[in-house]
């Protein structure tokens, strides 16, 4: 059986998946390239790594929820990326979602510490 911190580990994990995407999609109202987004919402107290932003970057264009423009004026070549007009729009609902979620999980979480 495994260890309490690594039961942890495996379902901190798949509760952080989802706010992830959130996180991403409310930082890149303004356009951002990577790095500095990993800088951004870790200034935020949020972590999360190069391994797993950029391929969510990746399926985000894909997805058509991600504009991407390459600025070449510097030295280095960045990959800026912004919510194109859906992306907008679905961040507005998903944000909506999350408010409602979050309630609902602060109703149940809070019935719980009365029934402790």
């Amino acid at each position: 059986m495994p260890e309490m911190d690594e039961l942890l580990a495996i379902f901190d994990t798949e509760l952080k998946r989802g706010t992830l995407t959130l996180i991403v999609l409310s930082e890149l109202r303004k356009p951002q390239y990577g790095y500095s987004l990993i800088q951004n919402i870790a200034e935020k107290q949020v972590e999360i790594d190069a391994g797993t932003l950029y391929p969510m970057l990746r399926r985000l264009e894909k997805q058509g929820i991600l504009l991407s423009d390459w600025d070449t004026a510097e030295s280095r070549p960045r990959k800026y990326y912004k919510l194109s007009p859906t992306g907008e729009m679905l961040f507005v609902r998903l944000k909506e979602n999350w408010g409602i979620l979050s309630q609902n999980m602060n109703k149940i979480l809070g019935e719980a510490n009365e029934n402790d």
